[in-house]
């Protein structure tokens, strides 16, 4: 029997704003990707989170972000190497407080938003990101994606990783997600993001926006949280991977 993980990114919601629909969308996941306050999250969202997480026995990640509540960690920035590193110690280590607070242990780290894409192709932001998490635990796998300088780097320096897909994403054809402000960049049909998940954990291929099928490996597979569907997506998800006998399971 397949396994595949099924991931999600929560914790994002941060004094009186309230985003996603976390209590939902966690009991249909084996994985969570919790803000650390960077673009999103707060000490008692950050609090609540791990605290959700163990009584779902969700696995518990840290999602370090660029420094931009207001732009929700999506706008590119420029960070000297050694700053942006100490800010991923900075974040992981606050979620790994709460870990400890809840006594649960925090399973893998994944870059939120556009640190995340910046280091698609950018070596000093994935060299940062790396060094960051091998400073803190070099046992502790990063989300990384295909194809990624990200992964390369990961491979260099020696540490644990797991590729990671994206069921309502547009893939280009170098494997980079297509960029949000285009058309078609995000999937918000369920049908069609559950029969994706199907293609990348059956046939280890994926259908680029160019129409391209392009050979793809992952482990987990992320689903967002925050779109008006996404309840409706991740149990569209759920279904296809049941009758395909795909069993859903934290891969750490």
């Amino acid at each position: 029997m397949k396994i595949i993980d099924l991931n999600c990114d929560m914790g994002e919601s941060f004094g009186p704003y309230s985003l996603g629909n976390d209590h939902e969308v966690i009991q249909l996941i084996s994985s969570v990707n919790i803000a650390c306050g960077f673009h999103g999250g707060d000490p008692d969202v950050m609090d609540q989170t791990v605290a959700m997480a163990k009584k779902y026995h969700v696995g518990i990640g840290a999602h370090p972000g660029f420094p931009n509540l207001i732009g929700f960690g999506r706008w590119n920035m420029e960070i000297p190497e050694q700053t942006l590193t100490n800010m991923i110690i900075y974040q992981i280590g606050a979620l790994d407080i709460f870990c400890k607070k809840h006594d649960v242990i925090m399973q893998h780290v994944k870059p939120h938003g556009n640190l995340n894409n910046m280091a698609d192709k950018n070596t000093s932001i994935a060299t940062s990101i790396v060094e960051a998490v091998q400073s803190v635990n070099s046992n502790l796998p990063l989300f990384v994606k295909p194809n990624s300088e990200l992964e390369r780097i990961a491979k260099r320096k020696g540490q644990p990783y797991v590729l990671e897909l994206f069921a309502d994403r547009a893939y280009n054809k170098d494997l980079t997600l297509v960029p949000r402000h285009q058309e078609n960049a995000v999937i918000t049909d369920s049908q069609v993001a559950a029969q994706r998940v199907i293609q990348m954990v059956k046939e280890n291929t994926i259908t680029a926006i160019t129409g391209e099928t392009i050979r793809v490996e992952g482990k987990t597979i992320c689903v967002h949280g925050d779109t008006p569907s996404a309840i409706e997506l991740i149990k569209d998800i759920r279904k296809l991977l049941e009758i395909e006998n795909i069993k859903i399971g934290s891969p750490v």
